[in-house]
């Protein structure tokens, strides 16, 4: 997913304001040019947040919303959980970049909970960025470990947000979501007439 996070890191535009979500998104962080100005943002509290830390960079109470040790950045700040929150609730955020269990092809959002039996719901603040960051992508595999789809006609699975994913990178290739559907905008390994046959799209 290193790869991926690369081509994602190259699609956020510069000085943006991000959050990048628990899981493989934060790998993005790796893959930002330091000259870019862009600002990473966490839920639990950092703004100017940096790449993951190495050996004697590790600071325990240094970490990403997923509990990696992280660096600072120059001019780095930390704030009350509250006040991260406001800041993902007020529109602040440039972009956001989340895990996914399903997404429609309308751009609706499922990523907390599958809705099974005995399932552990992990909403986080996932509802507040969907809803709150002006441009959502999503980064994940693009089939489930049987082979069903997870870019799909509606979500089955408990939503997150509605018509709020712009992107969907995946394994496979990038989707772009808007009112017309869905648009392979590049596919990795497979020709798009086989993916669009594997996830039921129009060639």
């Amino acid at each position: 997913m290193d790869e991926l996070a690369a081509v994602i890191a190259r699609d956020i535009p510069a000085d943006a304001y991000v959050n990048l979500g628990i899981g493989r998104p934060t790998k993005i962080a790796d893959h930002l040019p330091a000259d870019a100005g862009i600002v990473l943002h966490t839920e639990n509290g950092m703004l100017g947040m940096g790449r993951a830390a190495h050996g004697a960079e590790v600071d325990p109470d240094l970490t990403n919303a997923g509990k990696v040790p992280v660096i600072e950045t120059p001019g780095c700040s930390y704030f009350h959980h509250a006040d991260s929150f406001a800041m993902m609730r007020g529109g602040h955020l440039d972009v956001c970049v989340l895990g996914a269990y399903q997404v429609a092809y309308d751009g609706s959002l499922a990523n907390w909970h599958t809705g099974e039996p005995g399932a552990i719901p992990a909403v986080g603040g996932a509802m507040d960025l969907a809803i709150g960051a002006k441009q959502v992508f999503v980064m994940m595999t693009l089939f489930t470990k049987s082979g069903a789809p997870k870019l799909v006609p509606e979500c089955t699975y408990p939503l997150t947000g509605l018509r709020c994913v712009r992107q969907v990178y995946s394994d496979y290739g990038v989707f772009v979501l808007g009112p017309a559907g869905v648009a392979i905008r590049e596919t990795y390994g497979v020709r798009a007439a086989e993916l669009c046959e594997r996830l039921g799209l129009p060639a």
